[in-house]
């Protein structure tokens, strides 16, 4: 990649959330975080699991892409020594406003996930969910969380999954008739420009030095069209293709098609220099 392009491809990333930080479809208003709290978790019942937010008492936890805050007030709210950093200044004003307003000091600033603000062998957990896919480099994300965990802490992130049944409706949308494939379609029309998605292959190799790697795939709300369809999905066609989506057959036959990939690994104790 052109070495203009990429901070070009930056700048449309932050300009993107920035318009819309991640989640703010579903603040009632600007300030119904408790609402946007309860559908995320609703939507997404795996993430408590996934983070295991209640273990994290007493730890160093960063946090990439915090967004609008939901789960990093989660990881404050069970006692962890909790960072984090957003590439949008919005999101990440809306999340000090969360954290203000549960009664929580929060400890929030923009920051690339490129070149973390922190020195090595900082954290026991670096947590990101559904970000590092959106930053140009995210190979170099992943070398970053590796090298500001500690010796033994975990990595716990979400990226995602290639190929999924969000993919292919975008696809079928936008992409077939245009002659691109189902991962441009997804770079060009899923959220801020530049996405990408990854085998579970592939993100095994974005977790290299990582030992204990897991890789669990589940559905994203997009794949079984349950959440509020974003501005371009509301005509009464959209309408009608969201009431008649057949959920129970998708579920039971399309489970390899989740968008989601939810990865955890260890740090090594001696790590292997590179």
């Amino acid at each position: 990649m052109a070495n203009n392009v990429v901070p070009e491809l930056k700048n449309q990333v932050r300009d993107f959330w920035n318009i819309d930080p991640c989640g703010t479809r579903y603040l009632g208003n600007n300030e119904d975080f408790e609402g946007h709290a309860r559908a995320r978790y609703t939507l997404e019942p795996h993430i408590p699991e996934f983070a295991k937010f209640s273990s994290a008492s007493g730890l160093e936890v960063l946090e990439i892409g915090v967004g609008t805050g939901a789960d990093y007030l989660q990881w404050l709210t069970a006692g962890a020594n909790a960072c984090g950093v957003d590439l949008s200044s919005v999101s990440i004003e809306m999340a000090r406003r969360r954290c203000e307003l549960g009664g929580y000091q929060s400890e929030l600033c923009t920051g690339d996930a490129e070149k973390l603000p922190f020195p090595d062998n900082t954290f026991d957990i670096v947590y990101s969910y559904g970000v590092l896919h959106h930053s140009p480099d995210t190979s170099q994300c992943f070398r970053e969380v590796f090298r500001v965990l500690r010796p033994g802490g975990q990595a716990r992130i979400m990226i995602y999954h290639h190929p999924s049944l969000t993919a292919v409706m975008l696809w079928l949308r936008y992409g077939v008739w245009r002659a691109k494939s189902i991962r441009r379609s997804v770079s060009d029309y899923l959220e801020s420009r530049g996405t990408k998605t990854y085998t579970r292959g592939e993100a095994r190799g974005l977790m290299a030095g990582f030992e204990d790697v897991v890789i669990r795939q589940v559905f994203s709300p997009g794949d079984l069209l349950l959440s509020q369809p974003s501005a371009r999905f509301r005509s009464s066609v959209y309408r009608l293709v969201w009431r008649l989506y057949p959920r129970t057959l998708v579920r039971t036959f399309g489970r390899r098609l989740g968008l989601f990939l939810l990865i955890t690994g260890r740090k090594r104790q001696s790590p292997i220099e590179a």
